[in-house]
This record gives structure tokens, sequence and C-alpha cells, in this order.
């Protein structure tokens, strides 16, 4: 009963932080189901915005900073809030695309041959950010879409990663949660943080990630935790929503240099992240 009655309260006490959240920042949500038609493919995408950062830019004196959310493979683009609303809290115009389709086939993986199978899926990836990207611009004239901040979830950190490398002239910064194949872009132009998990399920590639003396030369934050792969998404506890959130408010008021943020660091953020609260 007891047990029953802390769950209960735990439970309460998340919605009242989302609901809290929401109505002190004013975030809108809304979905748009696109459709590519050069491709012939449907992207939906659901869209995050502070109301008053959006009010500035439809009076066309403030330029909306733009981050799009990729999902891991089977999660779904709408399972990311806890991330869409902290980006959506500093300003951010916030796209979660939702990467894959049931009619996909399915993602392969073969030891030793990192790129074997998802080449075709990193494409696909970056062809969708930029459709999006596209879209936005005629959405929002008054949305900077020159200098993105690309966040993913494993599958969708790796087409995070593969686009950053793929276009640097757009890409300012990428945020990872568990990526395992595409190798780190290496640039001191580019910041980067990446959330690693403790999970003997989903084991990174080698090659993945920088040695330590190149994250240090480049600035990368990498956040070792004890967390399981599937659960920094929506599914996951709220302690581990909470840590990630935490962290990443940080990175984005240490690394933005909007006005939002103006004061920049070069100090890494944290090697290790515990243990959730259970």
């Amino acid at each position: 009963m007891k047990r029953g009655i802390a769950i209960l309260a735990r439970v309460c006490a998340l919605t009242g932080a989302v609901y809290f959240a929401i109505s002190k920042w004013g975030i809108r949500h809304e979905t748009l189901n696109l459709f590519d038609i050069a491709r012939q493919r449907p992207v939906a995408v659901d869209l995050a915005v502070r109301t008053d950062y959006e009010m500035k830019a439809n009076a066309g004196y403030w330029k909306l900073p733009v981050a799009i959310i990729s999902n891991g493979n089977t999660v779904k683009n709408t399972e990311y809030s806890f991330l869409a609303n902290v980006l959506a809290a500093r300003g951010y115009l916030v796209a979660s695309i939702q990467q894959d389709l049931p009619s996909d086939p399915p993602l392969i993986t073969k030891v030793g041959l990192p790129y074997a199978g998802r080449r075709g899926v990193y494409k696909k990836g970056e062809a969708n950010i930029l459709f999006v990207l596209g879209q936005l611009k005629q959405l929002q004239p008054n949305a900077d879409c020159g200098h993105l901040t690309l966040v993913g979830h494993s599958n969708g950190g790796d087409v995070a990663m593969q686009c950053a490398k793929q276009h640097p002239e757009l890409v300012s910064k990428v945020i990872t949660l568990d990526n395992l194949r595409v190798p780190f872009v290496l640039s001191d132009k580019l910041k980067i943080l990446s959330f690693r998990s403790k999970d003997p399920n989903f084991k990174t590639d080698a090659g993945v990630l920088p040695t330590p003396e190149q994250a240090k030369a480049d600035g990368i934050d990498i956040v070792n935790t004890q967390f399981q792969h599937t659960d920094m998404s929506d599914r996951g506890p709220y302690s581990v929503k909470d840590r990630i959130q935490a962290t990443l408010d940080k990175f984005l008021s240490d690394g933005n240099s909007s006005e939002l943020a103006p004061t920049p660091t070069d100090n890494p953020i944290v090697s290790n992240a515990g243990a959730p609260v259970p």
C-alpha cells in the first residue's frame, strides 16, 4: 500500500512539473503531417515553441534558433517531449521528426561493418531533416535555420551526427543520446554533448567515440551514465529524464552565444552522471 502511494505521489509530482513548465513558459505543441512529394514520403513533425518568443519572431524582431530531434528506431517522435520542452523553454523552435515508418525495412547490423545496411537509413534521415528545414523556412521566416542544433536518440543520434558531418555549414550543435554507429565529428567549431548508457544490450561500435584527448581539444562533452538505452526517451523514469534535462539545460546555457545564454565556457560539463534514483 505504501509503495503504491509513493508511486502515485511520484507520478503526480511529474505531472505537476510538466504542467508547471508548460504553463510557466507557455510552450505550444503542434503536429504537422507533411508530405515530401519528391520522395513520395510522409514526414510527421511535432513542433514545440515558447509562445512569447514565437510572438517576438512573428513581429520581426527575434530570430528563433532551431532544434531538430530525430527519434530512435521504433520510438515515436512524440516521445521526446522532455527534451523538446527544455529547448523550447530556452526560445528554440523545436521540430521532432518521425524518421522511420512502419513500411521501412528493418535496420541491419553486421559486426565490424558499422555502415552495412545503414547508409541508406542515414541518407533518408538527412533528407527528412533538409525537407523539414525547408518547410520551417516557409512556416516561420524569422527562424534561424543556418545554425541548427541537431538532437537524436540511438539511430536518431547517428542520423544527427551524419547530417552534421555532411552539412557543417548548417549545424552548430549536436546532442546525442547513446548513438552507436556513426563516428563523432571532430571540429572545434561544433559543440557536442553526448549521453552514454550502461546497457549490456547496446554496445557502441569501435571508433565512434573520440579519445579523451580529442574530446578535450574539440570541447566535446561525454556524459557517462548508469542509464538504460531505451530509458533516454519519455518512456524512461523521471529520475533519468530529470538528470538529462538538467545537463542539457546547462549545456545550452554555457554553449549558446545568443542573448538566451550569454556566458560561454570551455569546461566539460560532466564526466559521470551516476545511477538514477530508484
